[in-house]
């Protein structure tokens, strides 16, 4: 897929991806010469999220998360073992999930204080989020959709031009682009609508 995507400058491994391929991958992409953003939530004690950044940061990695719900003490932590080559984002509410009244703007506040580099939310909380957001904070924002886009799992989607001109750093665009028929037209596509 990678090949197909000349385009390409970033790529997200989560979860599945890690968990199936690991750290020789991350390498692998990092040789190619792309950013990686390691999506992979991390929720644990301070020690244990301090020590999986400080290996993020082994391999090259330039973006990881962490869950702001797992508190001040944790993404402190998180904050601390992070350099200027690699950010830590807070991830604030699920886009699967429904958002309480308040609650991603709260744990935006939560993660900016505790000196993260910036939150994930969704589309939906960007103009909110930016408005707690320094200038070079980043926001990173899931649940990218195009009108023609299935909106599979996600609850709170828009657009890629509504979500950068919200104040929207980073866009995560997955199935979209890896299930279309046209992959590097789909990402053509996105570029476009984020320009």
């Amino acid at each position: 897929m990678l090949d197909r995507l000349p385009a390409l400058r970033w790529v997200k491994v989560g979860s599945l991806l890690m968990t199936r391929e690991g750290p020789p991958l991350v390498r692998e992409l990092v040789s190619r010469g792309l950013q990686v953003f390691l999506d992979l939530k991390w929720h644990d004690i301070p020690n244990t999220v301090a020590g999986a950044v400080l290996a993020a940061r082994e391999l090259g990695v330039h973006l990881v998360t962490v869950h702001a719900s797992g508190g001040e003490a944790m993404m402190r932590a998180a904050a601390a073992a992070a350099t200027p080559s690699l950010s830590v984002v807070g991830v604030t509410v699920l886009t699967s999930q429904p958002a309480a009244p308040g609650a991603v703007e709260r744990l935006a506040q939560s993660a900016l204080a505790a000196g993260l580099a910036g939150v994930v939310c969704s589309p939906r909380e960007v103009a909110a989020v930016r408005a707690l957001t320094p200038a070079a904070g980043l926001i990173v924002v899931p649940g990218i959709r195009r009108t023609q886009d299935a909106r599979d799992d996600q609850e709170r989607i828009a657009g890629p031009a509504d979500a950068v001109s919200a104040g929207a750093t980073h866009l995560v665009i997955g199935r979209p682009i890896l299930d279309a028929a046209e992959p590097s037209a789909a990402l053509e596509d996105f570029l476009s609508a984020m320009a």
